[in-house]
């Protein structure tokens, strides 16, 4: 189930990070430096406010999916759905009014409304795609994860070209799952066809999901007081330039994580419910063994590539600033990739998601704290200071924590070899000419890319050695019966 999610999901991934650059590039060039960074306080706003109110019922979805029975499932999408449309008319009403009182710019309040009224049209749309990762059915999930992402950008370029400023992103971001509904809610909602709301259902999903979406809440606050701490002492010129910068290397990361953890939260499950723990540390070591292979190149080639990768992608008043924090930021998408998609899934398959809580709070109290010591001194470079052993700490107490909920492997061999591969490619791509630009950025990842292979293959970092002789040898077969 797992390698089936990688490869179905891979086009829905390759169209998020293609997205996901393309909005650096044409919103630090459409926007000012302080509409964008209007943008990027209302976007982190926007993000808690989803967390806190609807991520309890998409976690509920993706890990009761697999434990229904026939006769059961109509409750379970029944107390689900009926849940999310009363939180949904009462996070508008409620969200609505804290906005119009709120003491601000009101050009950081159009933002910020636009962001949230997208909300439970965004909550639907993702209760929709966890159903169809737990069900495998991975086309459909990656049809209408492509869609949304597109549509978004679409939509909120063309606000800004008409002069919308820092909410055009966000009314994309809002419209965009709005247009999908009337093509997937109306299937999904006959999955509820004659259950009723079941109180003590929502209950028990209620147990188990607030303390993730309390830990996902904690988790924006790491990613997130920066930008406030910024926007207090440096202004939203600043906020702008760290948040590029912040798009870029946590977009590179987060997109490769996502895709694997997207295909590899459901099979851990799967494995677990059908097959035991057994069963699951075999899946579990593979997953990680497959992020390490990916992830380790991955951060240290954004690192390696920070200054050519902001003249390409940054527009010019916010790329100075935005290279110098990229390598640190690398770092910190590196760390939350591990943590969120692989240690942490300790709590949920353990159904222990309290201990969660407790493991989250400890980087978040410290990132605030960090912040507010290192920012006043060091700007920009010390909200990526905070931000890099916020997260390393995060690490450490999740996968400590973890181990008393759900023992996951790490598989240190394949952690060793990785590491080498990648540090054989640091080393060549550093002593690569500096011509700047895109020429230097194709150059380095280009020459990065076959090194890091030929490294990981003679090593056979991950057993990738193994498996694409295996690929070999089952299309030679293939060919030969032909």
């Amino acid at each position: 189930m797992f390698w089936r999610g990688v490869w179905g999901y891979l086009p829905a991934n390759i169209v998020q990070g293609v997205v996901g650059f393309l909005a650096i590039i044409l919103f630090t060039r459409l926007l000012s430096p302080a509409d964008f960074g209007r943008y990027a306080l209302a976007f982190s706003v926007m993000t808690l406010a989803h967390v806190a109110v609807f991520s309890w019922l998409e976690a509920a979805m993706a890990r009761f999916w697999a434990a229904q029975t026939p006769g059961a499932a109509q409750g379970h999408f029944a107390s689900l759905y009926r849940t999310a449309f009363v939180l949904g008319a009462g996070f508008l009403v409620v969200t609505g009014l804290a906005v119009w009182l709120l003491p601000a710019d009101p050009l950081f309040k159009l933002a910020l409304a636009t962001g949230l009224a997208g909300a439970p049209a965004r909550s639907m749309v993702k209760l929709a795609q966890e159903r169809f990762r737990a069900e495998g059915e991975v086309a459909r999930s990656a049809r209408l994860d492509m869609a949304v992402t597109a549509g978004g950008l679409a939509i909120g370029v063309g606000f800004a070209l008409a002069g919308a400023g820092a909410a055009a992103p966000l009314l994309g971001l809002a419209l965009a799952p709005l247009a999908a509904l009337p093509f997937d809610l109306p299937g999904e909602l006959k999955q509820a066809r004659g259950g009723v709301f079941e109180a003590g259902r929502v209950r028990e999903y209620a147990l188990y999901g607030y303390p993730i979406a309390a830990s996902l809440a904690l988790t924006v606050v790491l990613s997130s007081t920066d930008r406030f701490v910024l926007d207090a002492y440096l202004g939203e010129a600043a906020v702008g330039a760290y948040h590029a910068s912040y798009s870029i290397a946590n977009r590179t990361l987060d997109v490769l994580f996502l895709w694997l953890g997207t295909a590899g939260q459901p099979a851990l499950v799967m494995a677990l419910e059908r097959g035991g723990v057994d069963r699951l540390k075999v899946a579990a070591r593979e997953q990680l063994s497959t992020f390490l292979l990916v992830g380790l190149p991955a951060a240290a080639g954004v690192a390696l590539v920070a200054r050519p990768l902001s003249e390409v992608l940054i527009g010019e008043e916010l790329r100075a600033a935005a290279a110098s924090v990229t390598p640190w930021i690398a770092l910190s998408a590196l760390l939350f990739g591990l943590t969120a998609y692989y240690f942490g899934q300790a709590f949920t398959l353990g159904k222990k998601t309290r201990r969660l809580l407790i493991a989250m709070a400890i980087p978040a109290g410290l990132n605030v704290v960090l912040n507010l010591i290192l920012v006043p001194r060091f700007g920009l470079m010390g909200a990526a200071w905070a931000t890099a052993a916020s997260f390393g700490l995060g690490m450490v107490a999740t996968m400590l924590i973890g181990r008393r909920v759900m023992a996951l492997p790490i598989p240190w061999e394949s952690l060793a070899r990785c590491g080498v591969a990648t540090g054989i490619m640091a080393l060549a791509v550093s002593r690569l000419p500096a011509i700047g630009g895109l020429g230097e950025l194709m150059l380095d990842a280009g020459v990065g890319g076959i090194i890091y292979a030929a490294a990981a293959l003679t090593l056979n970092a991950a057993g990738v050695r193994t498996v694409a002789l295996g690929l070999l040898a089952s299309r030679g077969l293939r060919g030969a019966a032909a």
